[in-house]
């Protein structure tokens, strides 16, 4: 083989070993990649039942209650429409009503959206960027600086 030829081969050897690469790296993160959704997004455009999902907005007044099996329920709100929630596990210390959280986890055939992570707002200035625009959208925000999530 002369040595073009065997330059040439060796490129080619090389791209095919990048792009394999490149292509399992791309398929095991495809389950990694989690949408936000807010509450008015589920109720307009529903993710596919069992698609891992996070959902974050305000846990409505009056919503939180204890489930069978030690789970919890609650309502998540943006101010516009609401999605109840059900989680078995230990909730944050955080976690109460009116307080914003971010919900990991995936929508039933009911519609109703079984949380697997819950995660509370961690001080009293705090809250996600995606929930704050999503409230903001809402018309509900009433944080006092300009930019959503910002200290």
């Amino acid at each position: 083989m002369r040595h073009r030829n065997r330059r040439l081969a060796t490129i080619a050897a090389a791209g095919t070993v990048l792009v394999a690469a490149v292509a399992l790296g791309l398929f095991a993160l495809r389950d990694a990649v989690v949408f936000f959704y807010s509450p008015s997004e589920l109720a307009s455009e529903p993710p596919a039942v069992g698609e891992r999902i996070r959902v974050g907005g305000l846990v409505a007044e009056g919503s939180v209650g204890d489930a069978e099996d030690d789970g919890f329920v609650f309502v998540i709100t943006d101010g516009a429409e609401s999605v109840d929630v059900t989680y078995f596990g230990i909730l944050p210390d955080l976690f109460r009503e009116g307080q914003g959280v971010v919900a990991e986890g995936r929508m039933t055939q009911d519609g109703r959206f079984n949380a697997e992570t819950v995660l509370a707002k961690h001080d009293e200035t705090y809250m996600p960027p995606e929930v704050a625009e999503a409230l903001r959208e809402a018309g509900t925000w009433q944080g006092e600086e300009d930019e959503p999530g910002s200290r």
